[in-house]
Protein backbone atom coordinates (compact mmCIF):
# COMPACT_ATOMS: atom_id res chain seq x y z
CA UNK A 1 0.00 0.00 0.00
CA UNK A 2 2.67 2.46 0.49
CA UNK A 3 4.00 1.97 -2.81
CA UNK A 4 0.54 2.87 -3.95
CA UNK A 5 0.37 6.19 -2.02
CA UNK A 6 3.68 7.41 -2.86
CA UNK A 7 2.57 7.24 -6.42
CA UNK A 8 -1.18 8.94 -5.69
CA UNK A 9 -1.81 10.45 -2.42
CA UNK A 10 -5.27 8.85 -2.08
CA UNK A 11 -5.84 6.56 0.18
CA UNK A 12 -9.26 5.32 -1.81
CA UNK A 13 -7.28 5.25 -5.02
CA UNK A 14 -4.37 3.25 -3.68
CA UNK A 15 -7.55 1.09 -2.40
CA UNK A 16 -8.93 0.91 -5.33
CA UNK A 17 -5.92 -0.15 -7.15
CA UNK A 18 -4.59 -2.74 -4.02
CA UNK A 19 -8.28 -4.10 -3.81
CA UNK A 20 -8.10 -6.13 -7.50
CA UNK A 21 -4.73 -7.77 -7.66
CA UNK A 22 -2.97 -9.63 -8.39
CA UNK A 23 -2.58 -8.34 -11.57
CA UNK A 24 -2.29 -10.43 -14.90
CA UNK A 25 0.31 -7.97 -16.39
CA UNK A 26 1.59 -4.60 -15.99
CA UNK A 27 -0.80 -2.85 -18.71
CA UNK A 28 -3.63 -4.47 -16.71
CA UNK A 29 -2.37 -2.94 -13.54
CA UNK A 30 -1.96 0.85 -15.19
CA UNK A 31 -5.26 0.43 -16.41
CA UNK A 32 -6.89 -0.04 -13.31
CA UNK A 33 -4.53 2.72 -11.85
CA UNK A 34 -6.09 4.77 -14.36
CA UNK A 35 -9.57 3.70 -13.82
CA UNK A 36 -9.19 4.71 -10.04
CA UNK A 37 -7.99 7.74 -11.01
CA UNK A 38 -11.40 8.59 -12.47
CA UNK A 39 -13.41 7.63 -10.00
CA UNK A 40 -11.56 9.97 -7.15
CA UNK A 41 -14.13 12.15 -5.58
CA UNK A 42 -13.98 15.58 -4.84
CA UNK A 43 -12.49 15.04 -1.48
CA UNK A 44 -10.22 12.34 -2.66
CA UNK A 45 -8.85 15.23 -5.45
CA UNK A 46 -8.58 17.84 -2.98
CA UNK A 47 -6.56 15.47 -0.67
CA UNK A 48 -4.20 14.02 -3.17
CA UNK A 49 -3.99 17.51 -4.30
CA UNK A 50 -2.65 18.81 -1.27
CA UNK A 51 -0.23 16.51 -1.01
CA UNK A 52 1.67 17.21 -4.17
CA UNK A 53 4.42 19.80 -4.24
CA UNK A 54 5.67 22.19 -6.80
CA UNK A 55 8.33 20.81 -8.93
CA UNK A 56 11.95 22.69 -8.24
CA UNK A 57 14.15 23.47 -11.54
CA UNK A 58 17.12 22.00 -12.49
CA UNK A 59 20.12 22.82 -9.94
CA UNK A 60 21.53 23.88 -12.85
CA UNK A 61 19.19 26.48 -13.84
CA UNK A 62 19.44 29.85 -14.23
CA UNK A 63 18.52 32.37 -11.03
CA UNK A 64 16.35 34.45 -13.43
CA UNK A 65 14.27 30.90 -14.38
CA UNK A 66 14.12 29.94 -10.55
CA UNK A 67 12.60 33.11 -9.68
CA UNK A 68 10.26 33.28 -12.77
CA UNK A 69 8.93 29.53 -11.35
CA UNK A 70 8.94 30.49 -8.07
CA UNK A 71 6.95 33.28 -9.01
CA UNK A 72 4.56 30.84 -11.20
CA UNK A 73 3.88 27.88 -8.52
CA UNK A 74 3.35 30.85 -6.58
CA UNK A 75 0.70 32.67 -8.61
CA UNK A 76 -1.20 29.23 -9.31
CA UNK A 77 -1.38 27.81 -6.01
CA UNK A 78 -3.01 31.55 -5.08
CA UNK A 79 -5.28 31.03 -7.31
CA UNK A 80 -6.49 27.36 -7.26
CA UNK A 81 -5.21 26.60 -3.44
CA UNK A 82 -2.92 23.60 -4.36
CA UNK A 83 0.22 23.01 -6.32
CA UNK A 84 0.54 22.89 -9.85
CA UNK A 85 0.97 19.38 -11.17
CA UNK A 86 1.69 18.28 -14.40
CA UNK A 87 3.10 15.06 -16.02
CA UNK A 88 6.30 15.54 -17.79
CA UNK A 89 6.42 12.29 -19.28
CA UNK A 90 7.97 11.98 -22.72
CA UNK A 91 9.63 15.95 -22.35
CA UNK A 92 13.14 16.29 -22.69
CA UNK A 93 14.87 16.93 -19.45
CA UNK A 94 16.04 20.27 -20.75
CA UNK A 95 12.74 21.13 -22.05
CA UNK A 96 11.12 20.86 -18.86
CA UNK A 97 11.49 24.23 -16.87
CA UNK A 98 9.91 25.76 -20.16
CA UNK A 99 6.68 23.02 -20.02
CA UNK A 100 6.33 23.97 -16.72
CA UNK A 101 6.40 27.79 -16.81
CA UNK A 102 4.09 27.68 -20.55
CA UNK A 103 1.75 24.78 -18.48
CA UNK A 104 1.04 27.62 -15.61
CA UNK A 105 1.13 30.51 -17.54
CA UNK A 106 -1.89 29.11 -20.05
CA UNK A 107 -3.30 26.95 -16.86
CA UNK A 108 -3.85 30.32 -14.54
CA UNK A 109 -6.07 31.70 -16.96
CA UNK A 110 -8.91 28.75 -16.16
CA UNK A 111 -11.59 28.96 -14.59
CA UNK A 112 -11.52 27.03 -10.75
CA UNK A 113 -13.82 24.34 -11.89
CA UNK A 114 -12.12 23.87 -15.52
CA UNK A 115 -9.03 23.61 -13.83
CA UNK A 116 -10.04 21.18 -11.09
CA UNK A 117 -10.55 18.68 -14.69
CA UNK A 118 -7.09 19.36 -15.75
CA UNK A 119 -5.45 18.86 -12.78
CA UNK A 120 -7.39 15.72 -11.55
CA UNK A 121 -6.38 14.41 -15.42
CA UNK A 122 -2.46 15.61 -14.53
CA UNK A 123 -2.69 13.44 -11.18
CA UNK A 124 -4.17 11.10 -12.79
CA UNK A 125 -1.14 10.77 -15.22
CA UNK A 126 1.73 11.11 -12.27
CA UNK A 127 -0.15 8.51 -10.70
CA UNK A 128 0.11 6.44 -13.73
CA UNK A 129 3.77 7.70 -14.51
CA UNK A 130 5.60 6.95 -10.89
CA UNK A 131 3.75 3.27 -10.72
CA UNK A 132 4.98 2.41 -14.13
CA UNK A 133 8.41 4.09 -13.16
CA UNK A 134 8.90 2.03 -9.77
CA UNK A 135 7.48 -1.03 -11.43
CA UNK A 136 10.40 -1.01 -14.00
CA UNK A 137 12.47 -0.26 -10.77
CA UNK A 138 11.41 -3.69 -9.42
CA UNK A 139 11.96 -5.49 -12.55
CA UNK A 140 14.74 -4.06 -13.62
CA UNK A 141 18.33 -6.38 -12.54
CA UNK A 142 21.06 -5.07 -10.53
CA UNK A 143 24.06 -5.40 -10.90
CA UNK A 144 26.42 -7.33 -8.64
CA UNK A 145 28.74 -5.06 -7.02
CA UNK A 146 32.41 -6.10 -7.69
Amino acid sequence: MALLLSCCHSLRWAERVAAHRPYPTVDALLAAADEAGYDLSRADLDGALAAESSALPHPGAPPAARTALRAAHAAYESSFGHAFVISLDGVRPRERLDQVLAGIRSRLGNEPEEERVIAAEELRRLARGRLAFRLAEGLTPRRPEA
